[in-house]
């Protein structure tokens, strides 16, 4: 007599539902945690006397945004994902979830979040935050980042807004000082992100993401990265000429400014082929985070402390 089958205890994946710890990670928290920093920078630099909650509200719905253009972001490049090395254990990739509901979870934030910013603060800051989500999974991830090497540069301008949704968030209008914060991290941003693309560009080639340093050579690419930290730099001073921070400010930018200029120029004189070889690249791309954060902590302190 022939024994029937034991039943399956196998579950798909897909079926269970997403685990919290998968959601959070679909935010990109990393990557959230700059933004949230600078947008709070670009809030308390605008001086304004503003109620606790109020602030703390707008530094949320800045975080809730980001987290939702990230999680639409993995929800529209799962099949990269799944061909680099680097997001293979995403939650998508990894097939720990499925892909409605990332996009349902993403698109749900990024109502709550304007709504949120619009309500608790101002309409104008709202907009802003609405233009840094769409720009960043419409015109990066859609548009920009399957077909062009300058997928960075432009689509860098959604990492820039955050300092000037915190500005708005505060004062309810824009100012020189913000569109100066917007400028620096538009054109951190190709530097920052060519640094890392030159030592994991064997990743971005086997998923066919047409990275500089994958369609225009290593030679260029650590070119590039050089002469966007020359524009990067300036920027990054120019608060200071301009009376809009004091020396606190000026005198950290200048050292932190002639620090990542060296680390560009080694960049842009190495010949190495492999990454084993790429220490500059490698130096460069971690302290130019660090670069980041010590900027706008100085810039937040200047502004806070002296008149």
């Amino acid at each position: 007599m022939t024994q029937a089958p034991a039943p399956s205890t196998t579950i798909d994946s897909a079926l269970l539902p997403a685990s919290p710890r998968d959601l959070f990670a679909l935010t990109k928290p990393r990557v959230m945690s700059l933004v949230v920093f600078t947008g709070l920078c670009g809030l308390l630099a605008a001086k304004m006397p503003m109620p606790p909650v109020l602030a703390f509200t707008a530094v949320l719905c800045i975080a809730l945004g980001a987290g939702a253009a990230g999680a639409l972001n993995q929800w529209y490049e799962a099949d990269l994902d799944a061909q680099m090395k680097r997001t293979q254990g995403r939650p998508l990739p990894a097939g720990r979830m499925d892909k409605q509901t990332a996009l349902h979870f993403g698109v749900g934030l990024s109502f709550f979040s304007v709504l949120l910013m619009g309500f608790a603060t101002n309409w104008h800051a709202a907009f802003w935050l609405a233009v840094s989500i769409l720009f960043y999974v419409i015109v990066y991830t859609v548009w920009l980042k399957r077909r062009t090497a300058q997928n960075i540069v432009i689509g860098g301008a959604a990492g820039a807004f955050p300092p000037m949704i915190g500005w708005v968030a505060a004062t309810g209008h824009l100012a020189l000082l913000p569109v100066l914060l917007f400028a620096i991290i538009f054109l951190w941003t190709p530097p920052h992100f060519w640094a890392l693309s030159l030592f994991i560009r064997s990743d971005y080639d086997k998923a066919g993401v047409p990275m500089l340093p994958v369609v225009a050579g290593l030679k260029h690419t650590r070119l590039q990265v050089l002469l966007y930290t020359l524009p990067m730099a300036a920027a990054a001073v120019l608060p200071w000429p301009l009376g809009l921070t004091g020396w606190i400010y000026g005198a950290t930018s200048a050292l932190l400014n002639a620090i990542f200029l060296v680390l560009a120029i080694r960049v842009a004189t190495n010949r190495a082929e492999e990454p084993s070889g790429m220490k500059p690249e490698k130096q460069l791309f971690g302290f130019s985070v660090l670069y980041l954060f010590a900027l706008f902590a100085a810039l937040t302190i200047d502004r806070l402390l002296l008149p």
